[in-house]
């Protein structure tokens, strides 16, 4: 399977800012398969070391003592740690020890490369040990994007296309495009789903592999918090699919849970963001730089990690994949903007939304690219009237504004047209 993110971890190898790599993301997004193939494909040798076992947690007892920690690995590995070398510390969060040796593997180490990583890593750095702040680099696994999942199917050559903004294939062959992101809508980007659908092309087990997987977080709740913060979880989580669901797609507490307020759900809405299975969407009151300024963070959108999982907990039938273009307007266009989020997600750290204060209008993302905010409209199939893009062009006369749906790329007046399944190279496209 191909992930884009291992080019990302060459660069890593070869940096000059080189420091051990902590692997973000969302449990079963592949992070220790990339990391196995990653050793396999760069390196002479690789250690994996998986800190589940109790004993091998004692390793890093004496976290400040590198020496002796990579003794002990090599014990266990049975060869030698050199410099060609990948060590793999997998569910680091199991040993907040090994976590706070990073910083003890910077200093005195930084000939090595360490990578680790770990499930809910962000809720478990348990007070008394120290974070390395500073001492380590990021890099965050995100399920499969659009053009990885084509590679999976073996559209490896269109998705070179789309990658490179090649507006005569992206219009050429929409009809193409369009049928596999419909397939996308369905399957996600969960590489086991992926990976099933590409060798057998059956949606009832990609829904009982989904339903696996969304069986599995929920067991997560309970393993990691007690009874109570665990139920409120689960109840947030599974309101995610009806608050999309509705025409103004702003998260209400009192949706969950009748009569419940901010403070009731904090704890379950921290815990489903540093676990990576949910994206928090603020509104911006203004769309004006810095754009963190004009943040309003009691107001956002709350939307699930994989679009495919946000498919079965809607309990979204196969059929919609052959019913005409109906799949792109399902639930009010939900599965659309949840895709366009998980799209730019991937290429975008900082995603906003806009409305007015009225609430009348708004915009679905608002993105800063270097000197420009550009506001992003998503429209579902063809239809492509956006009475408030217009609103929003007149108030704040942006150079560049960017609107989403089936149509074919076009430019009219700084407004680019970009197609849904191009949504993730609107930057080549645009300079192009």
């Amino acid at each position: 399977m191909q992930r884009f993110a291992m080019e990302k971890l060459m660069q890593w190898k070869t940096s000059s800012r080189r420091k051990p790599l902590i692997l973000e993301g969302a449990r079963q997004v592949g992070k220790t398969w990339l990391m196995k193939e990653f050793g396999k494909n760069a390196y002479k040798n690789t250690i994996y070391i998986n800190l589940d076992d109790e004993k091998i947690k004692n390793f890093f007892e004496d976290y400040t003592d590198i020496e002796k920690i990579i003794t002990y690995i090599e014990v266990q590995a049975k060869q030698k740690v050199t410099t060609d070398t990948l060590i793999i510390l997998d569910e680091i969060q199991q040993c907040p020890n090994a976590i706070t040796s990073l910083k003890y593997f910077y200093e005195n180490r930084p000939d090595l490369h360490i990578i680790v990583a770990g499930s809910l890593l962000g809720l478990t750095t348990h007070s008394g040990t120290g974070f390395p702040v500073g001492k380590v680099n990021f890099l965050t696994l995100y399920p499969l994007s659009f053009t990885e999942f084509l590679c999976a199917l073996g559209e490896n050559i269109l998705a070179e296309q789309l990658l490179d903004g090649n507006v005569n294939v992206i219009n050429n062959f929409s009809g193409k495009l369009t049928d596999l992101l419909k397939y996308y809508f369905f399957v996600g980007g969960m590489p086991e789903v992926v990976q099933h659908f590409s060798i057998h092309k059956d949606f009832k087990i990609v829904r009982e592999i989904q339903n696996e997987i969304i069986t599995s977080y929920k067991s997560d709740f309970s393993k990691h918090t007690d009874a109570n913060t665990a139920q409120r979880i689960e109840m947030l989580w599974n309101s995610i699919s009806s608050q999309l669901a509705k025409e103004n797609k702003k998260f209400i507490y009192n949706a969950v849970k009748n009569g419940s307020r901010a403070k009731d759900f904090d704890v379950a809405l921290t815990f489903l963001k540093n676990s990576g299975l949910t994206y928090k969407v603020t509104r911006i009151k203004k769309p004006y730089m810095p754009i963190n300024a004009y943040e309003d963070m009691d107001v956002f959108k709350l939307f699930l990690a994989d679009i495919g999982l946000l498919g079965a907990l809607s309990k979204l039938p196969a059929q919609s994949i052959i019913d005409g273009n109906n799949i792109f307007t399902e639930f009010k266009g939900a599965l659309t903007e949840q895709y366009v989020l998980q799209e730019l997600k991937i290429i975008q750290d900082e995603i906003h939304y806009w409305s007015s204060d009225s609430n009348v209008a708004k915009i679905d993302f608002v993105v800063q690219k270097d000197n420009q905010i550009m506001p992003i409209e998503t429209k579902s199939a063809f239809n492509v009237k956006a009475k408030s893009l217009r609103q929003y062009r007149i108030e704040y006369n942006p150079e560049i504004s960017i609107r989403t749906s089936l149509k074919g790329f076009e430019i009219n007046n700084g407004l680019y047209n970009i197609p849904l399944y191009a949504i993730s190279s609107f930057e080549k496209l645009i300079a192009n």
